[in-house]
This record gives structure tokens, C-alpha cells and sequence, in this order.
């Protein structure tokens, strides 16, 4: 009976099993297009994490710092 339930029922990994995990290809794609969205993620939570430590501190709010004195 234990092993009917298996074949019918299934889980979360079973089926995750199924639709990535089965084919080599597959499972490579999502390797690599998990590890592309994983750093895209990682380093924009990085990128406004300092953004907010730093605020006052960078180039761009110094508000002298690259203006030129106009000319007329």
C-alpha cells in the first residue's frame, strides 16, 4: 500500500524532482539561470545596504564637489 501511495500521490520534491532534476540539461539550466538570479539578488541587497550606511558620505552628496563656476 506504502508503495501505491508513492506512485499516485507524489510530493513537493517528487515533483520537483520530476520537472527539473530528471534531464541533465534541465538540471544544468536552472543550476546556472539560479546562480545568475542568486547574484543579481546578493548584489543588489548589497549595493542598498551600503547606499544607506553611507548616506553623506558619498561623491554624490557632496553638493560642491564637481561644479564648475559659470561663466557669462
Amino acid at each position: 500500500m506504502d508503495s501505491a501511495a508513492r506512485r499516485s500521490g507524489g510530493g513537493v520534491l517528487e515533483g520537483f524532482y520530476r520537472l527539473v532534476m530528471r534531464r541533465t540539461p534541465v538540471y544544468v539550466t536552472f543550476v546556472i539561470a539560479g546562480a545568475f538570479l542568486g547574484e543579481r539578488a546578493v548584489d543588489y541587497g548589497v549595493h542598498k545596504l551600503w547606499e544607506k550606511n553611507n548616506v553623506g558620505k558619498r561623491y554624490e552628496d557632496i553638493s560642491v564637489l564637481g561644479q564648475r563656476p559659470v561663466d557669462e
